[in-house]
């Protein structure tokens, strides 16, 4: 077998001159045969290429060998570039000779024509290997990259958090809990309580990590396991705070087309990355708009109807604080409202849940006590506040849900390589 250093990738060999020798090796996607002529077509990290084979130009041990080929075996190969327009992408690959790594059984499962989502589910870790859920993982991971360059080239750390907590973030009936040596303890919702305390003497802190929901939500932009981009910066208001996403999804949104443009077009043909400055319209504002009554919460079908009336990329702000979690400031010119930002994304909604936190003691102390929570289990958080509190911001991004915004996707549950539902948590 030859040395593994000089392998190609199939993007690679596409891009090389007609008769130049080349090695190559990875997986059977399909496999047919034309009288004395064998096609094979090879897949690996980077593409699909055909293979040709002339059953008198190779031995028949070989020759014979060849017959249990089937769709996912592994193989290596070497041979000569042709061109050819009638080969997927203009080039094959004229073998001399080929070696079989390990067959595959004759029966893979998604290599159906039809296949039902509840079969595709049972089946992810095969699912992964095709086509599409190559492409989207790649995007994904070029996303993820994107937002830890931006943050750091921006001043922020990425700050590490833990995912056993013992108090509620965003609301106690959404918390998975478990018995943590006897006592109660939960999966976080966020790591947002977390980062505030690293601000302290960072400044500015990130995470990139998962959160956990116990939501009964069946809806195609729901997960009760997802991976949560969350940050806080010190000395940065609610309308900073916006700025500086605004920003940052536009350099994303623009970046990845340098990093990953034939993903993107393969999957969206029809994307366009976001353009500043984004909408803003207040909640009084928008539900206003919609015909809904002052205080009404604001699901995925108001979503919609906001966006339709104010565009497909808007930040919603100032919300009653009944409707937002304990840690958002209270907007000083009206005390019934927090210093908070939604922002949505068409098709999927909200994309990002944002704000100025409490950083009154005496104030959020106030808060705890009114939401029905003890404050003993904040003592922590409430010590952030008692000893040199400063104004901060901070965001959560959910990263599945910006995939399939910028992907169109028409489930969350596609942007990540195993989801987890209400109902699935296998394989």
């Amino acid at each position: 077998m030859q040395c593994p250093d000089k392998f190609l990738s199939v993007e690679r060999i596409k891009n090389m001159g007609e008769g130049e020798r080349v090695a190559l090796r990875g997986w059977v996607y399909t496999v047919s045969s034309l009288g004395k002529v064998l096609f094979i077509r090879l897949r690996d990290n980077t593409g699909i290429i055909q293979a040709v084979i002339k059953r008198d130009h190779m031995n028949d041990k070989k020759i014979e060998q060849l017959k249990d080929l089937s769709r996912e075996a592994s193989i290596t190969l070497t041979g000569v570039i042709r061109k050819d327009s009638r080969a997927p992408g203009g080039v094959e690959v004229l073998v001399d000779d080929l070696r079989i790594v390990s067959l595959a059984a004759k029966d893979y499962p998604v290599g159906k024509k039809r296949v039902s989502p509840e079969a595709v589910a049972d089946l992810r870790h095969l699912y992964l290997r095709s086509q599409k859920m190559t492409a989207i993982m790649k995007v994904r991971s070029e996303v993820l990259s994107g937002f830890r360059e931006y943050l750091k080239s921006e001043g922020f750390y990425e700050f590490s958090c833990p995912t056993t907590i013992t108090a509620s973030v965003e609301g106690g009936a959404t918390l998975f809990d478990l018995n943590y040596y006897g006592r109660k303890a939960y999966l976080t919702q966020s790591s947002q309580f977390y980062l505030e305390a690293g601000i302290f003497s960072l400044e500015k802190t990130f995470t990139i990590q998962p959160s956990f929901r116990a939501e009964r939500s069946k809806t195609p932009r729901h997960l009760t396991e997802y991976w949560h981009l969350e940050a806080e910066a010190a000395w940065i208001d609610n309308e900073g705070m916006m700025d500086l996403e605004e920003k940052m999804l536009e350099h994303i949104s623009r970046w990845i087309l340098e990093r990953a443009e034939k993903e993107i077009k393969m999957l969206n043909p029809n994307y366009e990355p976001l353009k500043r400055p984004l909408r803003r319209v207040s909640y009084s504002e928008a539900i206003s708009a919609i015909g809904r009554e002052w205080g009404a919460d604001i699901g995925a079908d108001e979503e919609r109807e906001i966006m339709e009336i104010f565009g497909r990329a808007v930040f919603v702000t100032h919300f009653p604080k009944e409707l937002k979690a304990l840690y958002h400031k209270p907007d000083p010119k009206d005390e019934r409202l927090v210093l908070c930002h939604d922002l949505l994304l068409w098709p999927i909604g909200e994309v990002i849940g944002g704000g100025q936190r409490a950083d009154d003691y005496e104030q959020l102390y106030q808060r705890i006590l009114s939401e029905g929570f003890d404050p003993k289990d904040y003592q922590w958080y409430l010590d952030l506040r008692k000893y040199g509190s400063v104004p901060h911001s901070g965001f959560g991004l959910g990263i599945e849900r910006f995939l399939a915004w910028m992907l169109k996707l028409p489930h969350i549950r596609y942007a990540i390589p195993f989801p987890r539902t209400t109902t699935r948590v296998y394989p």
